[in-house]
């Protein structure tokens, strides 16, 4: 079955979601209509819808003049597993003493390494993108430098990969939470499937807002890797949730954010201990004053 996609952009959230709720009427129906802010700093929104049948192109002329975007580019996209691909295409990856990889790979862990069973087509966090990547090779700096969590909780978890990296070298309480219920469904898998079932607890919470969160504070160590804008929003919490001393791994930051990221966080008592850069995203290793 062949697949469309129509995709836009226009400024502002409030046209992007107007316009996105006006795609859902046009006929052939879409099946899947997606509203995301782009992440350039352009302040931008992309509007795309997925369909079945090939899109009524002039309706969609029509929404996007009434909206004020950009005329939609419209394009068939292959027939492909995408599974199948994306196991071919995702080779291990490797940060610090950690091995992160695909069942299609089980055969390939190197001796020495801590491995960590992830799901190219589970959720967000396979070790690829260049912020998990960073976050664990923060943790792997932490880790030589003798530092040791026993308390850590992987805010936005996605797959936790995070919270079961240091489950893995340390003993103490991991908690991984995430805003989004099919993301705490793939990190009890992902646990399971490493034989660590339990040894994380996860939970289904924005931000810090959950009983199991609170009880459970203050941290040793958290993981924020989500967005720039959710990260400075956080920061209050994130902050007065670390004891002093405590450290915060921080990702989902364009190199140009990550700044106003620092000084954000400087406000509420952390100071920059390291930074790395991957292609277009930074991580920060940050520490609650004393």
């Amino acid at each position: 079955m062949p697949t469309f996609t129509a995709l836009t952009t226009l400024p502002g959230k409030p046209q992007a979601e107007a316009l996105g709720a006006a795609m859902e009427h046009l006929i052939p129906e879409p099946t899947g209509v997606g509203v995301f802010e782009m992440e350039d700093g352009s302040g931008l929104w992309e509007v795309g819808g997925y369909f079945t049948e090939t899109p009524d192109q002039a309706g969609l002329a029509l929404l996007a003049s009434m909206h004020g975007a950009k005329e939609f580019a419209v394009s068939e996209l292959p027939e492909t597993d995408w599974v199948a691909h994306v196991r071919r295409e995702l080779a291990p990856v490797e940060a610090g003493r950690f091995y992160v990889y695909g069942s299609h790979d089980a055969e390939t862990v190197p001796e020495g390494r801590i491995p960590l069973l992830i799901e190219a087509a589970m959720a967000f966090g396979t070790g690829h993108h260049g912020t998990t990547l960073g976050c664990l090779k923060a943790l792997d700096y932490l880790i030589e430098e003798g530092f040791t969590g026993a308390k850590v909780a992987d805010i936005g978890c996605g797959t936790a990969v995070l919270a079961m990296a240091a489950a893995r070298v340390w003993q103490g309480e991991f908690i991984a939470s995430d805003i989004d219920e099919v993301a705490v469904e793939v990190a009890e898998a992902n646990l399971k499937a490493n034989g660590m079932a339990g040894a994380v607890t996860c939970l289904e919470a924005a931000g810090f807002d959950h009983p199991g969160l609170k009880a459970a504070a203050p941290y040793d160590l958290i993981f924020a890797n989500i967005l720039k804008g959710p990260l400075v929003a956080l920061s209050p919490d994130l902050c007065g949730n670390l004891r002093p001393g405590g450290y915060a791994i921080l990702s989902g930051i364009l190199n140009e954010q990550a700044e106003s990221v620092i000084a954000a966080y400087a406000e509420n008592g952390t100071n920059l201990v390291h930074r790395d850069v991957i292609g277009e995203w930074t991580t920060l290793l940050l520490q609650r004053s004393v």
